[in-house]
């Protein structure tokens, strides 16, 4: 049952990111995501950063007191946001925006779907008229551009 709340946990975060990136961040927090957009930091860090004490702080929250009572529900609900957020930082950080140099001669479909995708949610330098708020979850027609190419 606990691989079953973390496995869906996971999945459900991807509706959770959708929402959150379209509407909190290009909402009413747009002026901490604007820079991962207009690029106009120096340094190596963004504002746009500060989203990871954000979404992490209930995730730390929610496995501290799943803890207390020998580790019940709230602690892999904790553990399942935990993971899709390691895996956003490998995905989004480190393999689309290149924060480390790793990665870089991927050939797989789906990861250069992903990348596309990603790159057509960033030809919107401002806070409206965006698309592909998702993270995981690579619209069809990003695939197409892919086997269309080869």
């Amino acid at each position: 049952m606990n691989l079953l709340i973390t496995l869906l946990t996971f999945i459900l975060m991807e509706g959770a990111t959708w929402i959150i990136h379209k509407y909190v961040m290009h909402g009413f927090l747009w002026f901490l995501h604007k820079d991962h957009h207009d690029h106009s930091n120096e340094g190596i860090f963004e504002k746009n950063d500060y989203f990871f004490v954000i979404f992490a702080s209930p995730t730390i929250a929610l496995m501290y007191f799943g803890s207390l009572e020998e580790f019940n529900y709230l602690f892999f609900i904790g553990l399942g946001i935990m993971l899709y957020g390691m895996a956003y930082f490998f995905v989004h950080d480190i393999f689309i925006h290149q924060r480390l140099r790793y990665f870089t001669n991927i050939k797989n479909p789906y990861f250069l779907a992903l990348r596309r995708a990603h790159k057509q949610h960033h030809k919107h330098t401002g806070k409206e008229d965006g698309e592909c708020f998702g993270f995981l979850y690579v619209p069809f027609k990003y695939f197409r551009m892919f086997f269309k190419n080869r």
